[in-house]
């Protein structure tokens, strides 16, 4: 079993002593097996993430990225093993308590999910009404906040096909901190980016983890992957395993 707790025991120290107090752990699983319905995905998963980190998952195609994510947010249960998100047990989780699971986990899609016909005010307005907010004023305020921090204060009144790729996924990052999340699962954010624009949500992304949010990306951006280094968790083989600092990811692999 390839077990990276002890790694992350260190880093989450680091994080304690140079960054800031919010160092716990906000990911903690143990010995877990992902399945997808009767097919064991991943085996022996222990993997443990702190408030503030942010990491990369990659892997090839089906090997598993994808089924972590949904077990982490309770899209696919959590059949064995021991595993904690955000303070929420998933191996023993109630259908009613996964709506609240949810609200602490922002999601990022690469191919953005977005209402094509209402404009970015109304794509969020949605999310937070159906997430339990009412008052109009505070509904205001919240999507002013959010498009603020993604550099798109005054873009709220535009329909998504007047938005550029780039700019569509800052919405969709933007759409994921309004319920102002301990955790950013971004799949695939860069996919249908250009590089430069690509730099520019990978720059947004670490910004959103130096706020104490953890933020995990899977990817298979090889530039992304050599000029934004930070700790890389790989899927291969049906297991889940630390690339080490000094070992070189077989990027042509992924």
């Amino acid at each position: 079993m390839l077990v990276i707790n002890s790694f992350t025991n260190l880093r989450c120290q680091t994080i304690k002593m140079e960054e800031s107090p919010t160092y716990e752990r906000i990911i903690d699983l143990k010995e877990c097996k992902i399945w997808q319905q009767d097919n064991l995905v991943l085996s022996d998963v222990s993997l443990s993430i702190c408030k503030g980190e942010y990491l990369y998952l990659v892997g090839k195609v089906g090997s598993g990225k994808t089924s972590l994510i949904k077990t982490l947010n309770a899209q696919l249960p959590l059949r064995e093993g021991s595993g904690f998100v955000a303070g929420f047990d998933l191996s023993g989780i109630k259908p009613g308590e996964i709506p609240f699971l949810r609200r602490k986990i922002g999601v990022v899609f690469q191919d953005f999910q977005l209402l094509i016909d209402r404009t970015v005010n109304d794509n969020l307005e949605f999310v937070l009404r159906a997430t339990g907010w009412k008052d109009k004023n505070l509904i205001a305020d919240r999507i002013d906040q959010v498009l603020g921090k993604v550099g798109l204060e005054m873009k709220g009144y535009k329909m998504p096909h007047q938005l550029s790729g780039g700019e569509q996924q800052r919405v969709v990052i933007g759409r994921a901190l309004l319920n102002d999340p301990d955790i950013i699962l971004a799949d695939e954010p860069t996919g249908n980016l250009d590089p430069e624009t690509s730099e520019g949500i990978i720059r947004l992304l670490r910004d959103i983890s130096s706020t104490g949010r953890a933020v995990m990306i899977a990817t298979h951006n090889h530039t992304i992957l050599k000029k934004f280094p930070a700790r890389t968790i790989k899927c291969e083989n049906g297991k889940v395993f630390e690339v080490r600092e000094d070992e070189e990811i077989e990027l042509d692999l992924l």
